[in-house]
């Protein structure tokens, strides 16, 4: 039924009233996808520090496979320090991209797309997180040249992988609330 130029429906013997922008918003409502996450991060950009942080930890889960792993190739063969960070660096850019690369490629996206989404979302995040990871570890005294067997080579990288967690959250905080980052993933998560 129709009033005042307005379109009345009932639905579950409820009357709602329609206005034109409602569907506008709705339309922009669903392309963002994950209804929830959306929810999180509200209208205005706000996004939580629990989503930050989750999703820091999505992208410190990857770099730390590559970097641990970086650094313990690099020391095992009794690399110097320079070529270890160089191959702990890489590897840690190459399974966080991974991890993000393998959750959209579940969802049905091709792999040029998502590799291009994982480009996306996680480039800033892994960059923080190694700049902060690298320096802790060449800065402290006597990490770089500690061996694996060292409880310092533990110890000192485990603090610098929590340093740059410090770091890089609010990083994806800003990120995500800008549509940034992690955010271009959450339409892929189900």
């Amino acid at each position: 039924m129709q009033q005042d130029g307005h379109t009345h429906d009932t639905h579950h013997g409820h009357e709602s009233r329609h206005d034109p922008a409602d569907h506008t918003a709705h339309s922009e409502h669903a392309t963002h996808g994950d209804h929830g996450a959306h929810q999180n991060h509200g209208a205005h950009g706000k996004v939580s520090w629990s989503m930050a942080a989750r999703a820091t930890l999505h992208c410190l889960t990857g770099c730390a496979i590559g970097e641990v792993l970086g650094m313990v190739i690099g020391t095992a063969l009794g690399w110097g320090n320079v070529p270890t960070m160089v191959l702990a660096i890489t590897l840690a850019f190459f399974f966080g991209y991974a991890l993000t690369l393998l959750g959209i490629l579940k969802a049905g996206v091709g792999f040029k797309a998502a590799l291009r989404v994982a480009l996306a979302a996680d480039t800033l995040s892994i960059a923080v997180m190694e700049l902060i990871d690298n320096g802790v570890l060449a800065l402290w005294p006597g990490a770089m040249d500690a061996h694996l067997t060292d409880w310092m080579f533990w110890g000192v990288l485990a603090f610098a992988l929590f340093a740059a967690f410090l770091v890089t959250t609010p990083v994806n905080k800003w990120m995500i609330g800008r549509g940034k980052g992690h955010a271009v993933v959450h339409q892929y998560h189900h």
